[in-house]
Parts: C-alpha cells; sequence; structure tokens
C-alpha cells in the first residue's frame, strides 16, 4: 500500500536541496587548532569563493528557492556571500554559531550559541530564522527543548522518520524536517589528511555512483509519497566536476510530476 501524504500544491512528493554553508568553521568548531592549519581552511574557504556560487548558479536555473543553514560565524565573516543567497530569495536557517557539537556544551552555552547565529542571521536578512539544524556531531533533547524556546518552528537535525514529524519535549513539542546521510554529500566527499577527516580516511566516493544513489533515493521517496531531504554542501559539491551530481540529480527529478520543491519553512508551514 502506497504511503501518500499531503504536501505543499498537493504535490506526491517533497523535495527539499537543502544547504550547509558551514565555509571554514565547520573546520574550526570540530577540530579547534585548525586555526593554525591553512591548508585545512583553505578548503571551506573555496566553498564562500568557487562552491556558492555554483550551486546559487544552478539553482537559479531549475528555479529553486531552498534554505541555506547557516552558522553564524560565517555569516559575520562573509555577508556579501549572505546577501548574494538572500537575493536568489532563499531561506536562511541557523546551524549553531561556532559549529561546536551541541552535546559538548552546557544548556547556557548551547542557548548563546542559537542566540548569537540568529541575532547574526537576521541581522543581514532583516527577518528572524525560524528553522535550526544541528552542527554535526552529536545533540540532546535538551537542544532541541532550547531551540523550541529559543522560537525556532522547525529542526532539521534528526533521523527518525521519511515525513515530518512532531519531538515530544515534555511540555512542548517542536517539528523536525529528518534528513539521512545517504542524502549528504559531505560524507561521501569531505578528506583531511591532518586532522584526519575521516578518521580511517575512506574517500572519495565514484561521481556516477553517487548520482546515482541520489536518484534512486529520490525514486523510492516519491513512490511512498515523502520528504525528500538532501543536504548539499558547497565546498565539496562546488567543484567544477562535482557540481554536475547536483545538476544530474535535479534534472532527474524536474522530470518527474507532481513534485513539490521548496523550503523547510513552507514545509513547516505546511505541516502545522
Amino acid at each position: 500500500m502506497l504511503e501518500v501524504k499531503s504536501w505543499p500544491r498537493g504535490a506526491r512528493c517533497a523535495v527539499l536541496p537543502t544547504v550547509n554553508l558551514d565555509a571554514d568553521q565547520f573546520w574550526l568548531g570540530m577540530f579547534p587548532d585548525s586555526i593554525t592549519r591553512p591548508k585545512t581552511l583553505s578548503m571551506g574557504e573555496y566553498g564562500i569563493q568557487r562552491g556558492l556560487d555554483r550551486l546559487l548558479r544552478t539553482f537559479g536555473e531549475y528555479g529553486i528557492k531552498t534554505t541555506f543553514f547557516v552558522p553564524g560565524l560565517v555569516a559575520e565573516r562573509y555577508p556579501a556571500a549572505i546577501e548574494k543567497i538572500l537575493v536568489e530569495g532563499h531561506e536562511l536557517a541557523v546551524h549553531g554559531h561556532t559549529h561546536t557539537s551541541m552535546h559538548l556544551l552546557t544548556p547556557d552555552q548551547q542557548m548563546e550559541e542559537m542566540v548569537k547565529a540568529r541575532e547574526a542571521l537576521q541581522k543581514l536578512s532583516g527577518r528572524k530564522p525560524l528553522g535550526f539544524r544541528a552542527p554535526e556531531g552529536e545533540l540532546t533533547l535538551e537542544t532541541l527543548r532550547l531551540a523550541q524556546q529559543c522560537g525556532f518552528t522547525y529542526s532539521s537535525s534528526l533521523y527518525g522518520d521519511d515525513r515530518p514529524y512532531r519531538v515530544d519535549l515534555g511540555a512542548a513539542s517542536l517539528l523536525e524536517i529528518p534528513m539521512h546521510w545517504e542524502l549528504h554529500d559531505f560524507p561521501y566527499f569531505a578528506f583531511n589528511y591532518g586532522p584526519a577527516f575521516p578518521i580511517g580516511q575512506g574517500r572519495t566516493a565514484s561521481y556516477s555512483q553517487v548520482t546515482k544513489t541520489f536518484q534512486r533515493e529520490f525514486d523510492g521517496y516519491y513512490q511512498f509519497g515523502l520528504a525528500y531531504v538532501a543536504q548539499f554542501t558547497p565546498q565539496t559539491i562546488g567543484s567544477p566536476g562535482k557540481i554536475k551530481i547536483l545538476e544530474e540529480v535535479l534534472e532527474h527529478i524536474a522530470k518527474t510530476e507532481n513534485v513539490w520543491i521548496g523550503t523547510c519553512e513552507e514545509l513547516a508551514a505546511n505541516s502545522a
């Protein structure tokens, strides 16, 4: 039996090709000693200087508006990049402030991360961000409680379903727009010798196989009427060759009838 959900405009399947604009803050947040490693940091800088423009161009060619999850410090350090995103009509959402794994922080520190990032994005956009995605690494239920208290209307941090669902936080709940690792480009392509990332050093993946994985997953999500939430990272997907993966995935989706593509904010409003 097909499991079909009602998506915006009555579509059979929802597609959210989200972006994590971590820049060099990914490496600084995960490995603080990267501050003395210019080669490591340059990978994140590439995402801002080259990769972002290729993503924006590709989304523009397909008429797609999506959600960019941005650490507050990235917004403060690269305001011109944020302006490019806003000019194209995309949504800004919070991805921590320093991109530090939330489970390593006290509740007060977590709230400070959220508030600082929210204020940094609001200062540039003139609009309070409504979404939160925890930085790579672990989080706790307290993280989600704090996100709800901070005024976020949705999270996109967990992996518990193929459709939006509400996380019970005791006195309240928070809408979760879940995702899955196989729909994230970074685990396929990110690599660094020192600090070792990944620790086992086993990458880079086949471009053609990754393309097929994203396409095959979409076919399954479409068959069962689900919400296909992908994550793309400019410092990996934004190279001259890998951007073709995104182009071919979007072309595959564009050939399918009755698909809605949009932002997490729009999907959250439809799921309220």
